[in-house]
């Protein structure tokens, strides 16, 4: 596939519930050590692209089998309605989306130990499937994300106020694809090619393809009455007893969201973390950054084997 920029995958498909379809990429040798590459709001794979070229290719080394999903409504992955009456119908929720990365894993057959790579929602999303078993997951890549609730520390930002708890400002996001063009724009400190940012929003283009970009902004957890927030204060929980596993963190230090004080919340319960933070890149950090952090998190899982 060349339709967007350094992805040259062919995207697979697996239907995930009755009617619906997840798309996702499945790359490397079939024998190798798996890494799952979980992606957040409002990107998809392509994020993690550049990491996947590196990691399955035996010409830079041992190879990796990369599986790298599009949450269901993200990316090419479908995009089923969440009213009453709606066939398919799918629960815009972090429950499905840990439920989803299960199904996958299983219907790929992989059952062993795993390493955790996460971005954004993908953190609560891989943290929370993590609680099923953690003696699975054998490494962590972390990159400006939260396994935890808001620190007391850090102010909701308006911005994503605006879609969780805005009726105009949710139709706007979907009439306008705001948020996704948005991040395009405003995510990194590097000024991305203009096909980078099209692949990056493009998808989201359109009423019905905008609407897990709303979907995720209204699942945020910020009171003990959210839905999503019992996982996240259980992944809160568990997270200090992966300190003693080998673990990545790239962050960028110019996100308005996942900032130093998510950072800090990381560094605490994991004091033994390999730590890169940079302060000119923000957060999509392996866009600002992946010429310097793909080759530090290859030799990261090289030096620590599974």
């Amino acid at each position: 596939m060349t339709r967007f920029p350094d992805y040259p995958f062919t995207p697979q498909r697996f239907e995930v519930r009755p009617g619906i379809g997840m798309s996702f990429l499945d790359e490397g040798p079939r024998d190798g050590e798996v890494i799952v590459m979980l992606h957040g709001n409002p990107s998809w794979s392509f994020y993690w692209r550049h990491l996947v070229l590196a990691l399955r290719d035996p010409a830079q080394g041992k190879a990796y089998r990369c599986i790298v999903p599009d949450h269901v409504g993200m990316g090419l992955s479908d995009r089923p309605d969440d009213g009453v009456s709606a066939a398919p119908r799918y629960d815009y929720t972090l429950q499905s989306r840990i439920d989803d990365v299960d199904a996958l894993l299983a219907h790929l057959g992989i059952t062993g130990p795993v390493t955790l790579a996460v971005h954004d929602w993908g953190g609560m999303i891989g943290f929370g499937w993590a609680l099923r078993d953690p003696a699975r997951v054998k490494r962590l890549i972390i990159t400006n994300t939260a396994a935890f609730p808001l620190p007391g520390s850090k102010r909701f930002p308006m911005r994503l106020a605006m879609g969780r708890d805005s009726r105009l400002g949710g139709w706007l996001i979907r009439r306008f694809n705001l948020f996704a063009r948005g991040a395009a724009w405003m995510g990194t400190k590097r000024s991305l090619p203009k096909d980078v940012r099209a692949a990056y929003a493009g998808v989201y283009d359109g009423w019905d393809q905008a609407i897990s970009t709303l979907r995720f902004m209204q699942d945020i957890p910020l009171h003990d009455g959210d839905r999503a927030m019992p996982l996240v204060q259980a992944s809160a929980k568990a997270l200090p007893g992966y300190a003693d596993r080998p673990a990545f963190i790239g962050w960028g230090l110019r996100d308005f969201v996942f900032d130093k004080h998510f950072l800090a919340g990381f560094q605490a319960a994991l004091p033994d973390a390999e730590v890169h933070a940079f302060s000119d890149a923000g957060h999509y950090t392996l866009e600002d950054k992946h010429e310097v952090l793909v080759p530090l998190i290859r030799a990261f899982l090289d030096r620590n084997p599974l």
